[in-house]
């Protein structure tokens, strides 16, 4: 698939770091570095904007690096960036450890990763089938 991209960085585009990797590394573009304290958040640009086809979507996630070895994650994960967004892709991350960490140009921040999805149509009905789960969610299957 061809994505067009305009890449208003000085930072290479968006690639897979291997053959079979899920998600390409988006970079930090700033003009200063940016602290994160202890459970500060910020809203970071890589100067990247796309123009996806329908009926596919770009999502945001962390880094799996950044996020075991600094408590650095992506604060709405994943986030969406739709076929019809135009505008610059940003990243909002949040320091979740209790020491401060600096974020500088270029740094990978996090991946991004092209996904399809479907159109649904919402059918309003009065019930719904019956499954043997039926309404148990959050662990009600337990832990072990």
């Amino acid at each position: 698939m061809d994505i067009q991209i305009v890449n208003k960085s000085n930072n290479p585009l968006p690639a897979y770091e291997t053959e079979l990797s899920a998600g390409m590394d988006l970079r930090a573009m700033l003009d200063e570095p940016v602290v994160l304290k202890p459970l500060e958040r910020a809203l970071i640009g890589t100067g990247l904007h796309i123009e996806l086809p329908g009926g596919f979507d770009a999502q945001v996630r962390p880094r799996s690096g950044l996020a075991a070895k600094h408590g650095i994650t992506v604060l709405n994960t994943p986030g969406t960036i739709d076929a019809d967004y135009r505008g610059e892709i940003k990243v909002i991350l949040v320091n979740l450890s209790n020491v401060a960490y600096t974020i500088q140009n270029g740094d990978r921040i996090a991946q991004m990763v092209i996904s399809s999805h479907e159109k649904a149509t919402l059918i309003r009905v009065n019930s719904l089938s019956e499954t043997t789960r039926g309404e148990g969610g959050f662990g009600h299957t337990g832990t072990s």
